[in-house]
């Protein structure tokens, strides 16, 4: 990556999206042509990361942090975000590789980001929504964020949305080495985390549409360690230790 231009990185993270990491690098430069972007791929079996090589290599934009084996969607970002401080980034914005996230969202964010420290893609703000929802997918979300509400007393009508953008000074504040959770419950995490570190949010709203293409990696395993996170950070919080 150049060294000029160190403002805004946006954070990746990929698993078996051979068919979508291409377009999703098109619509993010479209979108915010003077970001970088990382994509921290988790040893694809697909070949995503080869493919990512490959766009590294003709946009110097962009970069690729390899892992080993698939660590979780948390752990990936927390390398992202380990990145982006380490090489003095201002702002770091973390979004889907699967375009269920809008990036013609971004420019929005980043004017936000002038005035706040955390800026939230909400899907349940007005003018907020869904496509291609099941019912069921629907209502565990719903009360995923009801029950984040009530256990951790957060007011983010969105608690668990993975469309967000942080300054780095809060990211420093928050000490990105204390979070724990390897998956989807991340989200609730640094959320909290933020909350708890004084961070001035704000939600916007956004549309997330559900992948075309590749599968979804949500399963009772994540459900399960959400509801678990949610308990865990509760405790942490009573005894002072976040």
């Amino acid at each position: 990556m150049k060294s000029h231009n160190r403002k805004t990185i946006i954070v990746v993270p990929t698993y078996n999206e051979k068919g979508n990491i291409q377009t999703i690098y098109g619509k993010i430069f479209k979108a915010a042509g003077g970001c970088h972007l990382l994509i921290v791929d988790d040893n694809s079996p697909d070949g995503t990361g080869r493919m990512a090589d490959g766009i590294a290599r003709k946009d110097k934009r962009v970069a690729v942090l390899h892992r080993h084996g698939k660590l979780g969607l948390g752990s990936a970002y927390v390398a992202g975000m380990k990145h982006a401080l380490e090489q003095g980034y201002q702002n770091v914005i973390a979004m889907d590789a699967d375009l269920s996230h809008d990036p013609s969202n971004i420019p929005k964010m980043l004017e936000l980001a002038r005035h706040y420290d955390l800026v939230i893609g909400s899907r349940y703000v007005k003018d907020g929504g869904m496509v291609n929802w099941t019912a069921r997918r629907f209502i565990i979300s719903r009360a995923s964020n009801l029950y984040c509400q009530w256990v951790l007393g957060l007011t983010q009508d969105d608690c668990s949305g993975g469309f967000k953008c942080y300054r780095a000074d809060l990211l420093r504040k928050i000490d990105l080495s204390k979070v724990f959770s390897p998956g989807y419950s991340f989200q609730v995490e640094i959320l909290f985390r933020a909350v708890r570190a004084g961070a001035k949010a704000v939600e916007i709203p956004i549309i997330f549409v559900n992948r075309h293409v590749g599968e979804s990696k949500l399963n009772l395993k994540e459900l399960w360690e959400f509801g678990w996170t949610v308990l865990k950070l509760r405790w942490l919080a009573w005894i002072g230790k976040v």
